[in-house]
């Protein structure tokens, strides 16, 4: 990218083009006028500007940068060369990257004005009507400069700051409706695909397909930039990259944790000239040779650790050279523990080690369950190994991992691990990973460095600098912060004087948290500023005590300010409760909480919230907006408040086990009142979380029930209350149990859910309470027992967790009245718990081994399923599948721009082609197998040895991207289309162009050969399908009639007919000799994907983004069956070499065999990946898709031994499910799963393997 500076004559003038070591910059967000009106780069180069309508903007960036301390600055309307189409195309693709990695983001809104512009702040009220109707509101690429950017500030037409994305969030979000998380900065992954392109609906751009591509970085995707195609084809083609498999958003992630979060973002840096020395002894030992891969920097609480650390985190993300940050906080919530340290971390590494990214995505997808896997698994798969497969062609180069406040990760086990893991970065040779790490120095700390070399970290002691170097860094400080309160309140400029501030020094001890939290203190007094500092010089006993105990009278300073002295006795102690309940709560939470869900929490009034926290802004940070979370300053005003030695007033000391009770009361207030039975209302007891919409869910669990069903166990527990049969956690068990799980199920939450009832249970001893003791110890079973169907269906808490556990089960016995009423006939189950605690699912063939981890805590399985994962692990994301005409080996072209070989049976890689230098997206066997053709967006189509892999042929011609290749029946012969509107007919032993097919007036989608080899077909998005003379080349046919693009054609196996597929919808028929229409085939209400002929050409197959298939009499045209079933588009469909077996394979990740005949469902595999191309095995034995081979049941082979269950109208078993006409109502278990069905009206009977059998009965 290039950027802006001025010069020193005042000129605007544009640096190279940089790559690395791009320096910190600002960027401008506005809207284009006229083309002519914007200031180009031709005219910067040639200084044709001032005269523009748009040089103001540039005028404006260039001054708001300055202030902000920023040389350099990006405008979009000069700093790319658009007369360059590679620089153009580069620069939209990285855009969202530029936006977010830009220091400043400067909104300018010039059709904003203020009505009175006297005022440097002025009030909402004068602007905010043309804000909330601002063009900048309506475009399309604003969408991006809004949500990438960390900070974005909002000017007016004239440069006045109205506020930044925090202070306008609400005004922002009901302009925009884009939740207030996705603007405070939560990973967009988070967000399904429907819901961010609804941010989008209302936007507009100049040119229709910029609709789509200013999408690309809010889906993180890329694609070519084809200006011309129109807008329904670039969103097509975005819809098809954003529907491939990203595995990096299964990974769970901390919002929080980097150090440019949006919470984070008004936290300090150093100034400049402080912690000089320490600064450039980290950066020496970043960028020199020490081998030490660790630079432990340890100290005392307040001594400005944290600012340090997101120095560090800051220069070398400006270097692009951060690999990730993570600031631990106690009570932050997920930052207070290691949960989501190593997936947080490995995220940001995907993103700012770019290199990295495809080895952790195929790491992901490898292990979908990595992020239930121990650290150790996590690191050595998510980070380590990515990083040690860079190091095999990197240049040698460092990046850096902050790592801040480690001792207040809330497990002294995991802190130990954590380091003895950091310590591993040294094996990393080329790509070398530095890890700065921050912490107090305590116990677990000492511990986890001990037991690793001292030649893998390096320690520095903060309280070993020089107190001379300190008190420099600390006069800075007071003088930049005394002078800003100095000039607010108008007060003498040699205020507060030498004197003073030497004082002040000495008072703070080294300790910055001191220095910050008075000037804090004296800025919140305002007018009384100054009464205020020497109300904080009049506390100081002696300079000669402990620094901790300068910290302690600083904050019972701001704590007695709050206390007016006018107050009656009975005033006074009313403030000090409400003081102890508020901050003790603040202080103790285990995750944050806003001011308006902590007064719903704790059950008071705003109004008394706010005014009891109204003089605690020195120690707490305190939003405008009552959404976003209270903070702690510094986490020292915890240790000060929980302990009576040093908060010695015992008016203000907060007893920790009351307040934990306090928390816990109210907790299980709060949901005794909030839950309830399908909390959702949704009356649909089968509904699957994933078909609910999140913001639903979300509206009946705010923040502080969500916070109330995670902790209430842990703040009991915390409380070292003693629990009793029937107090009251025994009575919230007995009446909310199933409502609470429910609402964990929604919230996702399970897993918490189990490690909470074992918590319970280890505190609920048998002999002190024995009736609760036995409820907790049966909670835990049904919890377990069920966990996994709560997780997917939560309302089915009432129904099969219910009806399928033990009949003696205390707590199916309590909540036998919420048992469905639509069940008459119950099955029977067992009588008691048995041995199995859980039956865990996912693999899809047998399971052959297992294993648990030395500590226990992990288990490990084995099965025969590889062949599918493995496809779904190594292949990456493959665009082009073609199997070998023996069927055992696969090809697929992938992204990687490289062609593989694979065995189909045991899915190891033959071999790895290299050679193509973009996308590869057609590839095609030789009928004879020994030949495979790729065709690639190099424009090039290259023949390969499948025995030996070398290259035989590259084959170019085409002057764009070749979309489809095609062998005819005798092998001789290859045909290509592509987007240069040709088709090209080649010699596949010599590689010579045979013919150049040209006639089609825009791209080839699609070629096919006759079965007898001497007719082509070839469909194209002029809406028309040609036949050519394969020998001559002629054109034999045109055939018009279709109205949209044209995605597949196919010859019947008599080669007579010739069906084709459109986006219009319908499929024709044509005869091929005449090219004659001979059937419109209508009924479909999407775009059609493929099409097959039966083999005896009698039936035709359809398949559809519309998600079902058809079968159509291929004579009359006649609909034979409508097969419905998938939830996605079907993209693949093949009859079996009898004709009387279907297959079909969609987005929706499923294969389904259905029977021609009937149209009734065979089989379904799930098979976890989309499948886009599919046959059957000569003998029907197997199914070949675009990931490996699916073994088919014996029933297609033997169709006798397949007799498909009588299904009522009604009533039905499909899959895992009872289903009541198409709604699914009870899940069966694993072991009440039936190897046959029979159900006759509303009496259902399963048989087991077991030789069991099941009834039920429904009332339907």
């Amino acid at each position: 990218m290039r950027l802006l500076q001025v010069d020193e004559n005042g000129k605007f003038s544009l640096t190279d083009d940089l790559i690395h070591n791009i320096p910190p910059y600002a960027i401008l967000s506005h809207t284009w006028g006229e083309d002519y009106e914007e200031v180009s780069f031709i005219d910067l180069t040639r200084g044709l500007r001032r005269t523009k309508a748009g040089y103001k903007k540039l005028r404006f960036c260039a001054k708001q940068a300055a202030r902000d301390g920023l040389q350099y600055f990006w405008v979009d309307t000069c700093c790319i060369n658009k007369e360059n189409n590679t620089e153009l195309s580069e620069a939209i693709t990285s855009m969202y990257r530029w936006y977010n990695r830009a220091t400043k983001c400067y909104t300018y809104l010039s059709d904003v004005s203020i009505i009175d512009d006297n005022h440097l702040s002025p009030s909402l009220q004068q602007w905010e009507s043309a804000f909330r109707n601002s063009r900048w509101f309506t475009r399309g690429w604003t969408l991006q400069e809004l949500l990438a950017p960390p900070s974005v500030e909002f000017f007016c037409s004239k440069g006045t700051r109205l506020g930044d994305k925090r202070s306008l969030e609400q005004q922002i979000h009901e302009i925009t409706r884009i939740p207030v998380l996705a603007l405070q900065g939560a990973p967009l992954a988070k967000f399904d695909i429907d819901e961010r392109m609804s941010w989008a609906k209302m936007r507009q751009t100049k040119r229709g397909e910029d609709k789509a591509y200013s999408l690309l970085g809010l889906f993180d995707v890329s694609m070519p930039l084809i200006y011309g195609e129109g807008e329904e084809k670039a969103f097509r083609r975005l819809q098809r990259e954003i529907r491939g498999d990203n595995p990096l958003d299964r990974l769970p992630y901390a919002i929080e944790a980097p150090f440019n979060s949006f919470t984070r973002q008004h936290e300090p840096a150093c100034l400049t000239n402080t912690r000089v020395n320490l600064l450039n002894d980290i950066y020496a030992w970043v960028d020199g040779k020490d081998e030490r891969c660790i630079f432990w920097l340890n100290g005392m609480a307040g001594t400005g650790k944290s600012t340090i650390a997101r120095t560090v985190a800051r220069r070398y993300y400006e270097q692009q050279r951060l690999a990730a940050s993570f600031f631990f906080s106690k009570g932050g919530g997920d930052v207070s523990h290691a949960g989501l340290f190593i997936t947080s971390i490995a995220m940001q590494v995907a993103q700012n080690v770019p290199a990295s990214r495809q080895y952790i995505r195929n790491a992901v997808a490898e292990r979908n369950d990595i992020a239930s896997q121990s650290l150790r698994d996590q690191w050595q798969w998510l980070v380590l190994c990515p990083l040690l497969k860079l190091d095999e062609h990197s240049d040698k180069s460092a990046y850096v991992l902050v790592v801040d406040a480690l001792d207040e990760c809330d497990n002294e086990n995991n802190i130990r691990i954590i380091i003895h893991l950091l310590a591993e970065a040294r094996s990393l040779k080329m790509t070398r990973l530095r890890i700065f790490l921050t912490s107090r120095s305590e116990i677990p700390i000492r511990n986890g460095f001990r037991q690793i070399s001292d030649a893998e970290h390096r320690d520095y002691l903060l309280h070993d600098i020089s107190p001379s170097i300190v008190d420099h860094d600390l006069s800075i400080f007071f003088e930049y912060n005394l002078k800003l309160i100095g000039q607010e309140q108008s007060l003498d400029a040699c205020w507060p004087g030498e004197e003073i501030t030497k004082r002040l020094i000495q008072t703070a001890g080294g300790l910055f948290i001191w220095a910050a939290t008075a000037c804090r203190f004296i800025h919140e007094g305002k007018r009384f500023a100054v009464r205020r500092l020497d109300t904080i010089l009049s506390g100081i006993n002696s300079a000669l005590i402990a620094p901790e105990k300068h910290l302690d009278e600083i904050y019972t300073t701001v704590l007695k300010q709050s206390i007016i002295l006018e107050f009656t006795k009975e005033e006074k102690e009313e403030v000090y409760c409400a003081l102890r309940k508020a901050l003790g709560s603040i202080v103790i939470l285990l995750s944050p909480l806003s001011a308006s869900s902590l007064c719903k929490l704790l059950g008071v009034k705003k109004e008394d919230l706010d005014q009891t926290l109204n003089d605690m802004h020195s120690v707490l940070e305190i939003p405008k907006n009552r959404f976003q979370p209270l903070r702690l300053h510094h986490p020292s005003f915890r240790d000060y408040l929980l302990s009576k030695s040093r908060c010695q007033d015992p008016n203000f000391w907060v007893n920790e086990k009351q307040a934990h009770q306090v928390l816990a009361d109210n907790c299980l207030r709060l949901m005794s009142i909030s839950l309830k039975q399908d909390i959702c209302g949704l009356n649909a007891p089968g509904k699957l979380i994933t078909e609910v919409d999140r913001s639903r869910i979300d509206h009946n669990f705010p923040p502080e029930v969500q916070y109330a069903c995670l902790y209430w166990i842990e703040h009991v527990q915390k409380s070292s209350a003693q629990l009793c049969d029937d107090d009251q956690v025994h009575h919230f068990l007995q009446k909310h149990l199933l409502h609470w799980l429910e609402a964990l199920g929604w919230m996702g939450k399970m897993s918490e859910g189990v490690y909470a009832i074992a918590a319970l249970q280890s505190f609920a001893t048998s002999d002190d309470c024995p009736h609760l003791s036995n409820f907790i110890y049966d909670a835990k079973r049904f919890v377990l027992y069920n966990r996994s169907i709560i997780e997917q269906a939560p309302i089915q808490t009432y129904c099969s967790a219910l009806i399928f556990v033990p009949t003696t089960s205390i707590v199916r016995k309590q909540f036998a009245d919420c048992m469905p009423g639509w069940i008459e006939m119950l099955p029977r189950t067992e009588e008691n718990w048995n041995v199995m605690l859980q039956t865990l699912e996912g693999h899809s063939g047998p399971v052959f081994a297992v294993a648990f981890s030395p500590d226990g805590k992990t288990l490990a399985s084995g099965s025969d399923d590889r062949m599918v994962k493995l496809w779904d692990a190594r292949s990456g994301a493959a665009d082009a599948v073609a199997f070998s005409p023996d069927g055992k080996t696969l090809a697929s072209g992938s992204r990687d721009y490289t062609v593989k070989l694979w065995d189909a049976g045991s899915g190891a890689v033959l071999q790895t082609l290299e050679g193509h230098s973009s996308l590869v997206v057609a590839v095609a066997f030789s009928p004879g197998g020994k030949t495979l053709a790729s065709g690639s967006y190099d424009n090039t189509v290259k023949l390969w040895d499948a025995g030996s892999g070398a290259v035989l042929q590259t084959l170019k011609g085409h002057s764009s991207w070749v979309n489809v290749v095609a062998f005819s029946p005798d092998g001789k012969t290859l045909a290509s289309g592509s987007d240069d509107r040709m088709v090209k007919l080649w010699d596949a032993r010599s590689g010579a162009v045979l013919q150049t097919l040209e006639g089609h007036s825009s791209w080839v989608n699609v070629v096919a050969f006759s079965p007898d080899g001497k007719t082509l077909a070839s469909g194209s998005d002029d809406r028309m399908v040609k036949l050519w003379d394969a020998r001559s080349g002629a054109v034999l046919q045109t055939l018009e009639g279709h109205s949209s693009w044209v995605n597949v054609v196919a010859f019947s196996p008599d080669g007579k007919t010739l069906a084709s597929g459109s986006d219009d919808r319908m499929v024709k028929l044509w005869d091929a000799r005449s090219g004659a229409v001979l059937q419109t085939l209508e009924g479909h209400s999407s775009w059609v994907n493929v099409v097959a002929f039966s083999p005896d050409g009698k039936t035709l197959a359809s398949g559809s983004d519309d998600r079902m298939v058809k079968l159509w009499d291929a004579r009359s045209g006649a609909v034979l069956q409508t097969l419905e079933g998938h939830s996605s588009s079907v993209v693949a469909v093949a009859f079996s070499p009898d004709g009387k077996t279907l297959a079909s394979g969609s987005y929706d990740k499923t294969v389904k065999l259905w029977d021609a005949g009937s149209g009734g469902v065979l089989q379904t595999f799930d098979i976890g990946y989309t499948t886009n191309s599919i046959s059957f095995s000569d003998d029907s034995t197997s199914l070949l898709t675009n990931r490996g081979i699916l073994p088919l049941s014996p029933f297609l082979s033997n169709r006798t031994a397949f007799l498909p269950p009588q299904i009522s109208p009604s009533v039905f078993v499909k899959d895992q499910w009872v289903s009541l006409y198409t709604d699914r109502i009870l899940w069966l278990p694993p072991e009440h799963r039936p190897s046959c069905v029979a159900v006759f009206g509303n009496v259902v009977g399963l048989g087991h393997k077991s030789g069991r059998v099941t009834l039920m009965t429904f009332n339907v």
